[in-house]
């Protein structure tokens, strides 16, 4: 790599093809046992706006790497199926700007997992397509290295025969061709991928979908830290100031070294306790004492949690059991049509009593006139649509319609959702006062395209599969004539 121009108000940084890329320099010239470790927490899901104040008392602080997770499944299967991105792409192009010229001006490494929030191959592209923009646009250069965490169909029903796939929570095993029908299926990567990744010496690591722990775990490992202590760390830091009190999104730095971690918001007003740093074990967790990790079980019975003083804790105690061969968590999406949404409230007492019922008999009608492959999905705000409410604590006042239609293609669900709409607005009912409409509307049109559903398939753990054959690793050159990956 060629000279290179950092930009204004930045450090430039000469490189050569010769020279050590941030990765290879932090292991070659830290000492655990020396020096502690500081890893800073940039956000927890990149893309919806850096706290910059925050971020940059991080960077004053002189991290050894800047951690950022961008993704989760939490927003739904939409993600994961469609390919698209949960975050605006405007505000996924400030924060990567942010995270990349300042990993770049202080020469740390960056790692980035679950890129473009499910992770996908989509999800990769895009976002490397951002980070080669920004460096064009910035006069930047990087070693960039990719992680792909796509998994073959055939691997997937390969395992489902061979009795290698458990469902996760409740939800069931799949059939082949529900596997097939799958948009995208991805894996999440550990700590082991990323290691991999970071032994081509990387500037910055971009993963497809990946384990939160692993983004802020792995480099500590290669270093020679306690597993135990890495992961744990990982573990409340990939959240940021979330673990914090009171809880915010604030840039969070851990200071770790061989034999505890010291996790400090880098907002002021953000306190980190022993009892908000020691609640966060339940974050996502349905045993606060075990972690499932792909390689192994975190636990979490000997942790102790001590107050330095009313801003951060000192955390120790953490232990890690290595897994015979290493699990994967693998998720999948499927179209199952296109949708379109009915918004309306109703405030009538008589109707509210009996909404169920008029419901079934309103869907009946429509069915009459309108057969086919349509499905409809009520979600009555006021009566359980947010949780399950037994009959007395309903509202007898005002509930909110939100009834979700789901047809082969976006015209049928309109038609739909129309026909549904006026039948509704003028069912007769017993007790029914006024006849000029049940319903009221906020906007119109009240029904509105919300486009393709999809649902997950895979939310399963795949056993029996090397990871190392599953993600797949690759570098670029980012910058000069280096071109983005396609």
């Amino acid at each position: 790599m060629a000279n290179t121009s950092i930009g204004p108000g930045m450090a430039a940084r000469q490189d050569t093809a010769e020279a050590a890329h941030a990765t290879r320099r932090l292991l070659q010239r830290h000492q655990p046992g020396q020096e502690p470790l500081r890893v800073l927490a940039a956000s927890g899901q990149l893309g919806y706006g850096i706290p910059e104040a925050s971020f940059h008392r991080g960077m004053a602080r002189a991290p050894h790497l800047i951690g950022c997770d961008m993704g989760s499944i939490d927003p739904g299967p939409y993600y994961l199926g469609s390919g698209e991105m949960a975050a605006p792409s405007a505000m996924v192009r400030r924060d990567l700007a942010l995270v990349l010229g300042a990993a770049l001006t202080a020469g740390v490494p960056l790692l980035i997992g679950s890129a473009g929030t499910a992770g996908a191959a989509p999800h990769l592209r895009a976002t490397v397509k951002l980070l080669c923009e920004i460096a064009q646009e910035r006069g930047w250069s990087f070693r960039l290295a990719t992680i792909a965490s796509d998994v073959p169909v055939d691997l997937v029903q390969a395992a489902l025969q061979a009795g290698q796939l458990s469902p996760i929570g409740p939800m069931p095993l799949p059939s082949g061709d529900e596997v097939a029908a799958c948009t995208h299926i991805v894996a999440q990567c550990g700590t082991e991928t990323f290691e991999r990744a970071l032994a081509t010496d990387p500037d910055v690591v971009l993963a497809g979908r990946a384990c939160d722990t692993a983004i802020f775990a792995a480099l500590p490992l290669m270093l020679g830290y306690p597993a135990g202590l890495a992961l744990h760390m990982a573990k409340i830091i990939e959240c940021t100031s979330l673990c914090c009190r009171p809880g915010g999104r604030d840039a969070m730095l851990a200071t770790l070294d061989l034999h505890g971690f010291t996790l400090e918001s880098l907002n002021p007003d953000l306190h980190a306790t022993p009892a908000s740093v020691a609640a966060h074990a339940l974050y996502e967790q349905a045993d606060p004492f075990e972690v499932e990790e792909p390689g192994g079980t975190l636990g979490l019975r000997e942790a102790c949690y001590e107050a330095l003083d009313d801003h951060r804790t000192r955390v120790w105690g953490a232990t890690f059991a290595e897994r015979e061969q290493a699990t994967l968590k693998v998720e999948g999406a499927a179209r199952v049509g296109a949708r379109a949404v009915l918004l309306a409230g109703v405030a009538d007492p008589t109707l509210l009593q009996q909404l169920p019922e008029v419901l079934a008999a309103v869907q009946a009608k429509v069915r009459a006139l309108l057969p086919g492959l349509w499905t409809v999905h009520p979600h009555v705000y006021g009566q359980g649509a947010v949780r399950a409410l037994p009959p007395a604590q309903r509202s007898v006042r005002e509930a909110g319609l939100v009834l979700e239609f789901i047809a082969p293609t976006a015209e049928e669900a309109r038609t739909v959702a129309g026909v549904f709409k006026q039948a509704l607005l003028h069912h007769g009912y017993p007790g029914r006062v006024a006849t000029a409409g049940n319903l009221a509307f906020a906007f119109t049109p009240s029904e509105l395209d919300a486009h393709e559903a999809f649902r997950f398939v895979l939310y399963h753990v795949m056993s029996g599969v090397d990871p190392a054959s599953v993600f797949r690793i690759q570098t670029l050159e980012v910058g000069g004539a280096a071109a983005p990956l396609h």
